[in-house]
């Protein structure tokens, strides 16, 4: 049974969020990044940032984790025992720092499928703003496979 196509008419409230300083830290930590630009507010200043920069890909972990997206796949009757993570990009506007309070404003964009209607595909982007002003967006693909799909 392919993904119900009302899910792009869904509109899910936007999720504020205060970027802190030890979760970059713990992130960049995490993904092994050495530049200390990420994990020292002093080398961070030095290059001058006002704080600690947020680095490629952490914007994407912290809306993941502060988002439903799993619980809105679920009332769409997706078993997630079926959903890969099939693409992500980003494009980056200016630099996010600790400190910062952004938002991000998702929505869903593209359903398609392939595969004779065995995989469908959705495109979900993220706008990420701060004090109104687009810092970042983000684009996910989820693939979900029909066969897994609840009835």
């Amino acid at each position: 049974m392919p993904l119900d196509a009302s899910i792009l008419q869904r509109t899910d409230p936007t999720i504020e969020v205060v970027v802190e300083r030890g979760r970059i830290q713990q992130f960049s930590k995490a993904i092994g990044e050495q530049d200390p630009i990420y994990s020292d507010v002093a080398a961070a200043r030095a290059a001058g940032h006002p704080d600690l920069p947020a680095p490629p890909t952490f914007l994407f972990g912290l809306e993941l984790e502060c988002s439903d997206i799993f619980d809105v796949l679920g009332e769409y009757g997706v078993d997630l025992g079926q959903v890969l993570h099939g693409e992500q990009t980003f494009r980056y506007f200016e630099p996010v720092h600790a400190g910062d309070t952004v938002v991000f404003a998702p929505s869903y964009v593209d359903l398609y499928s392939k595969a004779g209607g065995s995989l469908d595909f959705l495109i979900r982007r993220c706008e990420v703003l701060r004090e109104g002003t687009k810092v970042a967006e983000m684009e996910s693909t989820t693939v979900v496979k029909n066969g897994g799909i609840a009835s």
